[in-house]
């Protein structure tokens, strides 16, 4: 018997009548407290909330053993989409961050490795000559976007500068978005921003007095264990399945001819749980390393996200646990219950437009977090089990797991009332819908 088809390790919840009769559970096995989370080309690149690889590979042994295609449509850093192709199953994922994108691109696509080596060593020399002052002229064009001068010092922008440079000379495409996948994360780390922080937080004025990254050193520190990853990663695939990444808002559309109806057999995704400026800010996290990567309205995706647009009509919802909560924030605040009723009128039709791309007897896995606002908790996973339910699905469980590694902000502010913190949610729950 496999291990899936095993009771459950932990407690069933036996609170409501609905939860009983649909088996939610704590399963302390899914906490994955000492699992390794960067295997492979996991490695590449920190972002914010990531699902560990351990969750989707799990899912995907339990659920996926005969699909061909899975759709992630928040696929923010790839992690299901990797998995899916280490199992040699096709994946289509979409978001709207560019740098996600560059992310879940560079984490699944294979690159030929003596040609990286090529690059590599041309760039240690790049870096050598700078650092030791061998090549007396190098070309420094500083980009211009509002703030440079506020984020970095005047010798960070110098060398930031000079690696953008090589990339941009960069031939290859993969190898363009290998470098400015490492690129990313040696802009956050030359910036004056406090780096356990989502948000753009500078750090204090004494210690950007003394700050003297080395942006190189960064830079090739990256690409080492870039390289290392995207090897093993290329070792262990050894079939011929592949991962395509795109753009389009799953609350506004569905293309059919990148994602026809009835036409997925998985799908396994961690989708926003509020909008960015209040719980994950996925925007901000990306900002500078966007800027420099030349992304027009960088500043202004989190507005593109989930609940960044406001809706004043009124909207009724077919969930009575939505309605229930949205009734007792807005009796305690009308305008927080109005921005989470954004939030969820995307969250609904993104929802309503994933389910119509479902083969029959399709599965669905959303990992889900239920957070907090004016002191009530909203109730994300019983309020998803109600949209897809709407839309023809059943529900055939909800794993409850602890968040021991999950990179999440420690505290948020759910009043919006400065210096009122509240500790954000310790557990998550992988709801698993099936279509009939």
């Amino acid at each position: 018997m496999s291990k899936e088809n095993t009771l459950p390790k932990g407690r069933v919840l036996e609170t409501e009548k609905h939860e009983i009769q649909n088996m939610k559970y704590e399963d302390y096995s899914w906490d994955f407290r000492d699992a390794d989370t960067k295997e492979l080309t996991h490695c590449i690149h920190a972002y914010p909330a990531m699902m560990i690889p351990q969750i989707a590979r799990r899912l995907l042994r339990k659920y996926g053993s005969s699909s061909d295609l899975l759709f992630d449509p928040y696929c923010g850093s790839g992690t299901s989409l990797l998995e899916a192709n280490m199992k040699n199953i096709n994946a289509i994922g979409t978001d709207l961050n560019p740098l996600a994108r560059l992310i879940a691109d560079t984490k699944t696509t294979p690159i030929d490795m003596q040609a990286l080596d090529l690059y590599l060593k041309d760039f240690h020399d790049y870096s050598f000559n700078f650092q030791f002052n061998i090549r007396k002229t190098f070309s420094i064009v500083i980009p211009q976007f509002d703030n440079i001068n506020f984020w970095f010092n005047e010798n960070a922008q110098k060398k930031l500068a000079l690696i953008k440079e090589y990339i941009d000379n960069v031939k290859s495409p993969k190898i363009k978005n290998f470098f400015l996948t490492a690129f990313s994360e040696t802009v956050r780390e030359s910036s004056l921003t406090k780096k356990n922080e989502f948000k753009l937080v500078r750090i204090p004025e004494d210690k950007r007095e003394v700050f003297n990254p080395d942006s190189f050193g960064i830079m090739l520190s990256k690409l080492s264990r870039n390289k290392q990853g995207l090897s093993n990663f290329i070792q262990q695939k050894r079939n011929g399945s592949s991962s395509k990444i795109y753009d389009f808002n799953t609350v506004n559309y569905m293309p059919k001819n990148i994602v026809p109806d009835k036409s997925i057999d998985i799908v396994i995704t961690s989708p926003p749980y509020g909008d960015s400026r209040t719980t994950v800010a996925y925007g901000q996290y990306s900002r500078l390393a966007n800027q420099w990567m030349g992304i027009k309205n960088a500043s202004n995706i989190d507005k593109s996200l989930m609940g960044g647009v406001k809706y004043h009509a009124e909207f009724a919802f077919d969930s009575a646990y939505l309605r229930k909560t949205l009734e007792k924030i807005n009796n305690k605040d009308s305008k927080r219950s109005k921005e989470v009723e954004s939030f969820f009128i995307d969250y609904k039709n993104s929802i309503d437009n994933v389910a119509k791309t479902i083969k029959r007897k399709g599965i669905v896995c959303y990992v889900v977090g239920n957070r907090t606002v004016k002191d009530i908790n909203i109730p994300m996973d019983l309020i998803t089990q109600d949209f897809f339910e709407n839309n023809g699905f059943g529900h055939l469980e909800t794993i409850i797991r602890n968040i021991p590694n999950k990179r999440m902000p420690s505290e948020n502010s759910p009043s919006n009332i400065p210096g009122k913190k509240s500790t954000t949610m310790k557990n998550e729950f992988i709801v698993v819908f099936e279509k009939h």
